[in-house]
């Protein structure tokens, strides 16, 4: 397994090197001058051009590149222009916040689309699962930016239940933290319980015709059995690949919400960063995001060779 993850980090290394290039050229196309943003009103040319110097930006692109990059390997990812501060040091900052929406949104999804799937694919051709299907559809079709509006609207202002925005750290106040992020947490969950959903019921309906199932039944073997020990563990593969991307999904794309409930987390960071021109954050952010991406990939193939101990010798 160790020899397994070793070589897919090193294969890891080239595909971050060819995202890093990406980002840094890409962001530079972007319209806008950051040092404009900088300077504020204060537009005197000789502070302009002090301020090229200082941040390379008179420097070839290629040179600004090596830079950046030389830079980063040493835990370096610039300085923010906006608010002055290392850029890694912002990303640890809003890295725990966006974390814990992400995997409390994640245990939501799980909770419901799993079952539901499973329960979905037992049951089909039945009332019961076109239910669920028309569940999942709405939960697909229904926006986040809508739903957490509507549910500020009823849970918070009408009801009183829970706080309409705000953020309160975990570990200074856990009960506080959980009731700030829970509305947030239910918005993104739900559209992920769609997705989960119907890719838990493809997964099992092929698992359940299978020749195993039929042998597991035909032994006599009660049916809670055949379904949960037999048929789910063998599904449970490519569910595991939908659950590790939607986990990195969540870390990057969570933007609106964020938005909606003011929540101090990357997808404000990246959109104060993407109005104010603050591209040595925009390019930490999704440089994060594209690592972010790769771990849960590898994380996804380990647990392949968990679930399916035959893979470790292919």
């Amino acid at each position: 397994m160790l020899s397994f993850i070793g070589r897919r980090l090193l294969i890891a290394i080239p595909t971050i090197l060819l995202i890093s290039i990406f980002v840094f050229f890409l962001q530079k196309l972007l319209p806008g001058d950051p040092v404009l943003a900088l300077a504020g009103e204060d537009r005197n040319p000789e502070i302009l051009e002090f301020l090229r110097e200082k941040y390379r930006l008179n420097d070839p692109l290629y040179m600004q590149y090596f830079h950046w990059i030389g830079k980063a390997l040493q835990g370096d990812l610039g300085m923010s222009l906006r608010t002055r501060q290392p850029v890694l040091e912002l990303l640890g900052q809003k890295l725990p916040v966006t974390l814990q929406l992400a995997t409390m949104a994640l245990i939501i999804a799980v909770m419901i689309g799993i079952p539901a799937g499973i329960i979905s694919a037992y049951h089909k051709g039945t009332w019961i699962d076109w239910l669920a299907n028309i569940v999942a559809l709405s939960g697909l079709s229904v926006p986040n930016f809508w739903l957490g509006i509507m549910m500020i609207l009823l849970v918070s202002v009408k009801l009183g239940w829970l706080p309409a925005s705000g953020y309160q750290p975990f570990f200074e106040d856990p009960l506080q933290s959980i009731r700030t992020m829970l509305m947030p947490a239910f918005v993104l969950g739900t559209g992920l319980a769609a997705t989960l959903m119907r890719h838990t019921r493809s997964a099992m309906l092929g698992v359940l015709q299978s020749d195993y199932v039929r042998t597991a039944r035909a032994k006599g073997l009660v049916e809670r059995t055949v379904v949960i020990k037999h048929a789910m563990r063998n599904a449970l593969i490519p569910i595991v690949t939908v659950v590790t991307l939607l986990f990195g999904e969540l870390l990057a794309g969570a933007v609106l919400t964020e938005q909606i409930f003011t929540i101090p987390g990357f997808g404000k960071l990246v959109v104060d960063a993407v109005f104010n021109r603050d591209y040595a954050v925009v390019q930490g952010i999704v440089l994060c995001t594209a690592i972010a991406f790769i771990l849960m990939n590898i994380l996804a193939d380990a647990l392949y060779r968990v679930l399916n101990p035959r893979m470790n010798d292919q």
